[in-house]
């Protein structure tokens, strides 16, 4: 991983529609920062922000639970972003995020090996149904919010770089990183760690802005084509209370995971909603 000052460069470089960028070498949760910065009253008010680092001391991944990380083995940053939506549309916005973030990484490898990056719901990214990065996606008002409909949102990832075969016997499942990639794919070799910040946080932008324009046009064919789930047994829990199984078939238009079982079609929403594949 190149040093702070050089990811600040090189990211300020490539993304100039960005009004704020930084890298730092330690924080406690880019998230949080992006939070704090935008419910300051005399902040900033120009965005989108993006703010990196190589470690984090105080990570949260979806549901509350800690993001786990090793200074040069992880690429996690956030950005900010303004977006006018009706409160209700927000949650939709998680596996949008997830499905562009996966689109712009499948751009970054050999078209043969596409199939293999997949997304799993509501917005993990997949390298051979192991998990590749994490999304968590925050809204809030902004210190300087008028209209009814203006939030600002916040989306953090971690991508592992290195070192999964570590994480997985820590957490004794199979975790994927980008160097397994790259060691397959010259195309994805060739991607620097600012390469891949840049190439998300562009996708993210452009979705941002068509969400605010037109809404969530094609979400359900565009999920398709990234689909991890599809057609797999699932078990859907809450606090490890068995909320419904059945044979996933996609999303539908407001994002929420749709499941088939004897008792019909059912629609799985945002929330603190873990999917397991089922053996």
């Amino acid at each position: 991983m190149p040093p702070p000052e050089e990811m600040t460069r090189t990211l300020r470089a490539a993304l100039p529609l960005f009004a704020q960028v930084d890298w730092v070498a330690e924080t406690g949760s880019t998230n949080g920062d992006l939070l704090d910065r935008a419910r300051d009253p005399t902040g900033p008010m120009t965005r989108p922000w993006l703010l990196g680092c190589h470690l984090q001391t105080r990570g949260r991944g979806r549901a509350g639970r800690t993001w786990q990380n090793r200074t040069d083995t992880n690429l996690m940053f956030s950005c900010a972003f303004d977006i006018f939506l009706p409160a209700r549309q927000l949650p939709t916005l998680a596996p949008l995020i997830g499905l562009v973030s996966c689109e712009a990484l499948r751009g970054q490898i050999d078209p043969s090996a596409r199939a293999h990056l997949t997304m799993k719901w509501p917005n993990d990214l997949q390298w051979k149904q192991a998990k590749l990065a994490g999304i968590l996606i925050e809204s809030t008002r902004s210190g300087t919010t008028n209209a009814a409909d203006h939030h600002l949102i916040i989306i953090g990832m971690g991508l592992n770089l290195r070192d999964a075969h570590a994480l997985s016997a820590a957490l004794n499942r199979r975790i994927a990183d980008w160097a397994e990639i790259a060691s397959q794919d010259p195309q994805a070799a060739a991607m620097t760690p600012a390469d891949l910040v840049a190439c998300i946080a562009m996708a993210w932008f452009q979705a941002i802005n068509r969400a605010t324009a037109y809404g969530f046009e094609n979400l359900p064919a565009r999920y398709a084509q990234v689909d991890g789930l599809s057609g797999q047994l699932l078990d859907v829990l809450d606090n490890g209370r068995l909320l419904q199984t059945g044979a996933a078939c996609g999303i539908d238009t407001q994002g929420r995971l749709l499941l088939r079982n004897a008792s019909g079609l059912h629609p799985i929403s945002m929330g603190e909603i873990s999917v397991r594949v089922r053996p």
